[in-house]
This record gives C-alpha cells, structure tokens and sequence, in this order.
C-alpha cells in the first residue's frame, strides 16, 4: 500500500503537481521592459526607470524559461525602441502574451513619500484621472508628434472585442499574484489594483497585453526596494505565477 501511495505522488509530480495535460512548451510572452536608450523614464535620486524595468524583465523572462515556456525580450539591453517596434514584435512572434513593464512616478514633490504601491494596467479609456495622468506619462515618449484626434482613432480601434476582455482577466491574475509574492516579504505594499487606461504601447499588439507598474521611483521606501535584488525577484515570480495561472484557465476553457 505504501508503495502504491508514493509511486501515486510521483507521478504527480513528474506531470507537474496534479495539472497534467499543460504543454507550457508551446507557450510565447514577450516581455517589453519599458524606455531605453535616450529615454530613461522616470528619474528621481539618480536613478532611471529604464534600467529598474530591465533588470525585472530579464528576472521575469529568466523564470519563464525555468518553467518551460517561450520568452522574448522587446530589448535585453539600454537602448530605445518605438511604440510600433515592440508591439510588432508580440505579433510577429505570434505571441500569447504580452507584458510591458514600467516604474511610476508622480510630479508633486510634496507627496513624493504619500504616494506608492504596485499596478496593473490593461487598455481601455476610463474617466479616472490618476489613471490618465500615469497613462500620459508613459505615453509621452512613444507619441510625440501624433494629435489628439489619431490617438483616440487609435485606442476606438481596439478597445471592442476578446482582447481587452482577455487583458482584463491577465491583469487581474498578475496583480494578484504579486502582491501575493511581496507580501511574503514586505507586508506593507500597497495595492494599487488592475485598472483600466490608455497606454497606447498596448495598441499595436493583437492579443492578451497588460502594463505593469512596479512602483513608485518618486517614494524613497519604494525606490529603494526596487533596485533590490530581493524585491526585484519577489515582482517577477509575481508576474509570472499571474501570467501562468491565466494561461492554463484559458487552456482549460478552450477545452486544450
């Protein structure tokens, strides 16, 4: 009987802890880390968005890959890429995911220390306006030169249909997996929650894509946690236990 029951928990765990029938193999997310190159982002104490969002997108593809699925990196090192270069990229590669990962910030120095927390973003207009402020940000970089009129041609054209239904739910997992992940370690993070607003990096790419904000650069605390190597890893398993959890629930829905 004994060795019935722990040749029964083997094979478990040879077909991955209970979840038989999950080819992660055949799985592509392409990881965009955000800015590059003459465009740092957010820069506050010296120190520059676009080399935090490396850093974690090289940690995150590192664990996709130990887990079995397909990674891209948009760029693996300092250089700028335009908005239609990565997410022609996503779909070129006929990607499954795509994820964009950024560091936020705020323009008021008086609450520089009042503002933090994680976010996770998928595309749709919203009348909030924190969320339109954090959008025209990141937007900044990637749309200089287009007017108001093409920018809302362009979101009105991709804002019906599964994608944003899909990106809706990648965004959820991922931010909850997340927090789940830092909370292990620092039980003060601040949830900022899975919202919706125009990024317009999240345009181009014809399937699920989410941004995410992996903290303040203007909150000293926040800042100093994410040049750490600790923290860094604790968002990164975050993203990826999110992105996994959505990619099998859709497999299972669509009956694979």
């Amino acid at each position: 009987m004994i060795k019935i029951v722990f040749g029964f928990v083997f094979m478990l765990l040879l077909i991955g802890c209970g979840n038989p029938g999950v080819d992660r193999s055949n799985a592509l997310v392409v990881i965009d880390a955000g800015h590059g190159g003459h465009d740092s982002g957010a820069v506050c104490a010296g120190k520059c968005e676009k080399d935090i969002v490396l850093q974690i997108a090289s940690k995150v593809a590192k664990i996709f890959k130990n887990k079995g699925y397909q990674v891209y990196l948009t760029r693996g090192s300092d250089h700028f890429l335009t908005l239609g270069e990565r997410t022609r990229i996503a779909d070129r590669k006929n990607a499954d995911l795509f994820i964009s990962i950024h560091a936020n910030a705020i323009a008021d120095r008086n609450r520089f220390e009042a503002v933090e927390g994680v976010e996770t973003y998928f595309l749709q207009k919203t009348r909030d306006a924190r969320s339109q402020r954090i959008a025209a940000k990141e937007n900044a970089a990637v749309l200089q030169g287009t007017d108001s009129l093409s920018k809302n041609v362009i979101i009105d054209s991709v804002l019906n249909g599964p994608k944003i239904i899909e990106s809706n739910k990648l965004a959820i997992d991922v931010q909850r997996h997340i927090m789940k992940s830092l909370r292990e370690e620092y039980a003060d993070t601040k949830n900022g929650g899975a919202k919706p607003a125009p990024f317009y990096v999240l345009v181009g790419a014809s399937r699920p894509s989410i941004l995410v904000e992996v903290g303040y650069i203007t909150n000293t605390k926040e800042r100093h946690r994410l040049f750490s190597s600790e923290y860094q890893k604790r968002i990164a398993e975050g993203i990826v236990k999110g992105a996994g959890h959505y990619l099998d629930n859709r497999k299972r829905e669509m009956g694979f």
